[in-house]
């Protein structure tokens, strides 16, 4: 595939009218780089070496010396042998020749074979990786140390593009944008540009609830040549070139991560289920102050439940609960939990808990966890208030939305105490747990805690209308 030319970028590149948006020029120099690198040349030992490995091919010379092994290798750039130490019996070594000297690697094999993180399914392909990596670090040091410096995602210009004339755009590119992973500068993949336009693009919905949400990153093996949507630089290597962010498929270098802002957009297409889910994953994926969850259920139980006996405490049947929770996975915010399919109103209600009990991170979070205790812990009334108050403006965006909206129900369900039963201390006891739980995985904590989870609760439920 050819390489895009190694121009440098400028916002000029994006048009205020996505009709006639250009996509940015990729740089190419560390991919003619690694089309450069030397290609591995295995030297076969001559003759078959007894207690060889099973994992291990002709390339293993058996116990051989350092110096045995430069002679081996001399004059021949890519060329690999393996061995086994002389002084450590049993441990094996990758011996390598790179410019114009023989390096020497500890060797390892639990399934595959690696000398650092990477591993991989040959030694063929370790040593072409590691070729390719040597060859663009000592070629292009000062220029990888530099990468980050003017960063496309900063300065490209994405924020002129309008959502709708996006929308039809990326609509007609869907299929050939499947077809590749690169192309000349003239049909640049709209693949490579994807996350960013989308980001950019909901950045101008006005409607869009601006929470700000780490990107979710994870090691990631590119299949084809990709390049980084943060510095605009070839990811090189053969595996794990680089980083892309789960939730909405940002790529970049490992190194470029650290610098892209905490702006993630969620792709509601790699959002898998809304139970377990980040809370703020899921309201910027959907696009809502807060998760659809909360929101239905909460409409649904002030609808036909304010006055039913035992509200949050009576538990519903599990099983029917379970089918809430699959119906919200499968079915998002169109879930039907109507009164004609579940009428116990309990149900509903549990179907709220559990999602606040499965959220990976509470809705006070583990961050807060302890601030809130030692709130909980102080004496004086309006002390203890003013110290709630200042905690809760440390919780994320969304969850604090959460919460408070939250709590401004659960007023209205002591408001009627007289027919539920359910007053704002009953309602701690429940919910405390729920919507808390200490960092540790201790349960002699928990159990100590729980009379301070459930005042906090209680203490937000009377005092909703001050706190937030």
């Amino acid at each position: 595939m050819a390489a895009s030319s190694n121009s440098s970028l400028s916002g000029s590149s994006v048009s205020s009218d996505a009709e006639e948006y250009q996509p940015p020029i990729w740089k190419s120099y560390l991919y003619q780089l690694q089309q450069e690198a030397p290609r591995p040349k295995r030297i076969i030992c001559p003759q078959e070496v007894e207690n060889r490995p099973k994992y291990y091919g002709r390339e293993f010379h058996g116990i051989i010396s350092r110096e045995q092994a430069d002679e081996i290798l001399a004059g021949v750039e890519g060329a690999y042998i393996l061995r086994e130490s002389q002084r450590q019996p049993g441990c094996y070594t990758l011996a390598l020749r790179f410019g114009n000297q023989t390096l020497n690697y500890r060797l390892f094999y639990d399934g595959k074979h690696f000398v650092g993180e990477k591993r991989f399914e040959s030694i063929h392909d370790l040593v072409t990786d590691g070729l390719i990596t040597l060859y663009i670090e000592t070629k292009a040091s000062e220029y990888i140390a530099k990468m980050t410096k003017n960063p496309i995602y900063e300065h490209i210009g994405y924020a002129t593009l309008l959502r709708e004339k996006v929308s039809r755009r990326l609509s007609r590119t869907k299929t050939e944008s499947r077809k590749a992973s690169v192309t000349s500068e003239e049909n640049t993949p709209v693949e490579k540009i994807t996350s960013l336009v989308r980001r950019a693009a909901l950045t101008q919905n006005d409607n869009h609830f601006n929470y700000e949400k780490a990107h979710n990153f994870k090691v990631y093996t590119f299949r084809g040549p990709h390049w980084c949507e943060y510095c605009a630089n070839f990811m090189w290597g053969l595996i794990a070139q680089g980083v892309r962010c789960s939730d909405c498929g940002l790529n970049v270098h490992k190194q470029c991560s650290k610098y892209v802002p905490n702006d993630c957009q969620p792709d509601l297409k790699r959002i898998k289920r809304v139970y377990c889910c980040d809370l703020t994953t899921l309201v910027k994926a959907h696009n809502t102050q807060r998760p659809m969850v909360v929101d239905i259920c909460i409409r649904e139980i002030e609808a036909r439940g304010l006055k039913s006996e035992g509200l949050y405490r009576v538990s519903g049947f599990t099983e029917h609960i379970e089918d809430v929770k699959m119906a919200f996975d499968r079915d998002g915010d169109k879930a039907d939990i109507s009164a004609n399919l579940y009428p116990d109103i309990n149900i509903i209600a549990g179907a709220l808990k559990l999602y606040f009990r499965d959220l990976p991170i509470p809705v006070i979070t583990y961050e807060t966890y302890s601030k809130f205790m030692e709130a909980a812990k102080i004496s004086n009334p309006d002390e203890r208030l003013e110290a709630v108050h200042e905690v809760l403006m440390l919780l994320p965006a969304a969850h604090y939305e959460t919460l408070r909206y939250l709590m401004i129900h659960l007023k209205k369900v002591t408001l009627n105490e007289k027919e539920n039963f359910m007053n704002s201390e009953n309602l701690g006891i429940v919910f405390g747990p729920t919507l808390m739980r200490p960092p540790e995985d201790s349960t002699l904590t928990t159990l100590n805690d729980m009379r301070y989870q459930k005042l906090i609760v209680q203490i937000l439920i009377e005092n909703e209308d001050v706190l937030f």
